[in-house]
């Protein structure tokens, strides 16, 4: 059931986009976009004038072409919305067909009653055992079991779920594969998570942000000023011919009025705005993560600060092998080889990685530890030792001070040495395991949570783009600052308390910055709640999940960094195309305006002076207004696939991204209309319309 890549391209969502777009042309669809809708009142305008001209014989193919590319206009517009919509309402589609009937045992004064899981309400607690569909959203209250959510991540491999931790959170439409558990209902019917991307995904609900909305007043005001200005235009053009002595010079027909307003005002940007915002959400969901604010995926835009957990954000989370140190009078290789034996049972991260350090310095591989004689010996929490007897030969790992005693107890040494090396590891932040063979300490192995490969690199892009990063540990201060200095992180809080977290997130706001963080556990809903961004993972408590405005399906911490290049992709693509939207006019002005005032102060049938505003040399002042309306209708579509992908994404400095968007839109946008106006002026004039 995860959401995947639609193709913007594909006939049947194309020709779905199609008809959408003549059903938008409903006046109550249209007036969610005040631009269009005030475009699609000047094509009606014009339209009523073609038809008078009809009735009275006097239409002509500039009226007529004029028409038709007005109402082009608004379709292009509202296909562009439909479009994006319709990608979305594919991939919900795919959601609805894989979600089942599903039913219930709901637990009821302890007796299960088997129901529907749409009749299950919050609060209800149902059982659920080796593969069973857990109906609903919920909390597991009792037991454990081995889960599938690749219906939902995408990861086929199976997770467990468990009460009473920070991995109780369980997803409907999730199977459990093994084991049984009871669980609670934590939303009400139609209020789960996959109910929600349904929702998120289809577009058709999704409410305008807050930056959106103010863009939208932006373009509305700007529709207001070139409407006066375009009302106010003939009484302009009466008093001109009037003084010039030149009445009719001007031509102020309603066409060419429409024609000028609606070339003027940001048709581009109004028609594309919505498109913008869906496919943002859309990039959104297909990284799986659902956000439950359409404020907080702007706010992820111009984030300041990002918090991060240490463990599995910026390390691996499982301790690996970095080292092996001798004691005195014993070789390297010897102590591989006895740790390597004594980790080949071991099925642990750290165990194998025993195995594979021991491999890779000194090529060491299984011997005869097959044969029948070998005896491994498991970690218990009581000897916190494992080993393998091999005849003769005791061998164990563990920790320092139960080595020791095992060693002490044969009649065995302690090396200072190895001491030393013990507590120069803890002291870095590391996990030093002893090994001994019988009664002798062969040295230690050095165990570390490895910082993820990488990792640094992706620190500096964001520092380049002036955020700071925070890591977030239970560490010790030295251990800490061992671990932040080989991550590159700007700082770090040890030792953190859910009271630390927080105070840290309030200072930060109090300063003016936006702040981002992730969490999983109930200690961490205090500061998701208070970040602008939180990212709560899907595994982590219902409580973690409620306090944060987004969820990650697949629980990846390093994923608020993508959700960050997501939200400023977003931004980057509205301001970028309202930049060339705004720029295209410039070039609009100089097709219209000359055309509209080329007869004005005429001498002997020539143009007027005004006519040397006519910088592209269009062929006519028909051609010119034509040529102006059909550019401003096909920049539209033109720009589709740029607005449904998104502007390309570069880690930079917040003034370097506005001096390159101001060179490339801006100056696109000024230049491009010069050249297509130019270009259609000349197949106008090729194919005898104008």
């Amino acid at each position: 059931m995860k959401p995947s890549a639609v193709s913007t391209w594909q006939p049947a969502l194309l020709r779905r986009a199609a008809l959408d777009a003549f059903r938008k042309l409903n006046p109550r669809e249209l007036w969610r976009n005040p631009v269009i809708f005030v475009t699609a009142l000047g094509a009606v305008a014009v339209t009523c004038g073609a038809a008078r001209d009809i009735f009275a014989g006097t239409l002509t193919g500039f009226t007529l072409q004029i028409t038709l590319w007005l109402w082009f206009t608004v379709l292009f517009a509202t296909f562009a919305e439909a479009l994006a919509e319709g990608r979305g309402k594919a991939q919900a589609d795919s959601l609805k067909r894989a979600r089942s009937q599903t039913f219930a045992r709901l637990l009821r004064e302890g007796r299960e009653e088997c129901i529907a899981a749409t009749d299950l309400r919050k609060g209800d607690t149902v059982v659920c055992e080796t593969r069973d569909v857990i109906p609903a959203d919920g909390e597991v209250i009792d037991g454990i079991a081995s889960v599938d959510e690749s219906a939902i991540t995408g990861e086929s491999a199976p997770v467990i779920r468990e009460s009473g931790g920070d991995r109780s959170a369980v997803t409907g439409g999730t199977r459990v594969l093994s084991d049984r558990i009871v669980v609670r209902v934590s939303v009400e019917s139609g209020g789960g998570f996959l109910d929600r991307m349904i929702s998120l995904v289809e577009g058709a609900s999704r409410q305008r942000t807050p930056n959106e909305i103010a863009l939208g007043i932006l373009l509305v005001s700007l529709t207001a000023v070139f409407l006066a200005v375009c009302a106010t235009l003939p009484f302009f053009a009466r008093f001109s011919e009037t003084l010039a002595g030149q009445p009719g010079a001007v031509d102020v027909s309603l066409p060419v009025l429409v024609s000028l307003f609606v070339c003027l005002i940001p048709t581009t940007i109004g028609g594309l705005l919505s498109a913008i915002g869906i496919s943002g959400i859309d990039r959104l969901i297909r990284r799986n993560v659902i956000a439950t604010s359409g404020r907080a995926v702007e706010a992820a835009g111009d984030i300041d600060v990002l918090l991060l957990d240490k463990t599995g954000t910026i390390t691996l989370g499982n301790r690996q092998a970095t080292e092996f140190i001798p004691a005195p009078n014993v070789t390297s290789e010897r102590l591989a080889a006895a740790a390597q034996l004594a980790s080949l049972a071991d099925e642990t991260p750290e165990g194998r990685s025993i195995v594979v350090l021991a491999k890779e310095k000194f090529s060491l591989r299984e011997r005869d530890v097959a044969s029948p004689h070998a005896i491994f010996v498991p970690f218990t929490a009581q000897t916190r030792m494992s080993g393998v007897d091999l005849d003769d030969r005791q061998i164990r790992k563990g920790a320092a001070d139960n080595v020791r005693a095992w060693t002490t107890a044969q009649g065995g040494g302690y090396p200072p040495e190895v001491a030393a090396a013990v507590e120069r590891i803890a002291k870095a932040g590391g996990t030093p395991l002893v090994v001994a063979e019988n009664k002798t300490v062969l040295g230690v192995v050095s165990l570390k949570d490895v910082v993820k490969g990488g990792i640094r690199e992706r620190f500096a892009e964001l520092r380049r783009m002036g955020i700071r990063t925070v890591m977030i540990t239970g560490d010790n201060p030295l251990t800490a600052a061992a671990i932040a200095a080989e991550a590159g992180v700007d700082d770090f809080i040890a030792q953190a308390t859910p009271e630390m977290k927080l105070k840290r997130i309030r200072d930060e706001q109090a300063q003016g910055r936006l702040v981002a963080m992730t969490g999983d556990g109930t200690n961490d809903a205090p500061a998701l709640a208070q970040a602008d961004v939180g990212v709560a993972m899907n595994t982590g408590t219902q409580a973690a999940r409620e306090a944060g405005n987004m969820v990650d399906l697949d629980s990846n911490p390093t994923k608020l960094i993508e959700i960050v290049e997501i939200g400023k992709q977003l931004l980057m693509t509205r301001g970028s195309l309202t930049t060339f939207s705004l720029a295209n006019d410039v070039a609009k002005y100089f097709a219209i305006i000359p055309a509209m005032f080329a007869g004005l102060y005429a001498m002997s049938g020539s143009n007027g002076p005004l006519a040397g505003l006519n910088l592209m040399a269009l062929h006519s002042p028909q051609s010119a207004i034509l040529s102006a309306v059909i550019f401003n209708a096909l920049i539209i579509i033109a720009l589709v696939p740029l607005a449904l992908r998104g502007v390309a994404y570069r880690a930079l400095p917040a003034t370097a991204l506005l001096r390159r968007n101001l060179f490339i839109y801006g100056l696109g946008g000024l230049v491009a209309p010069f050249i297509g106006i130019k270009l259609i002026d000349l197949a106008l004039v090729a194919v005898h319309l104008a």
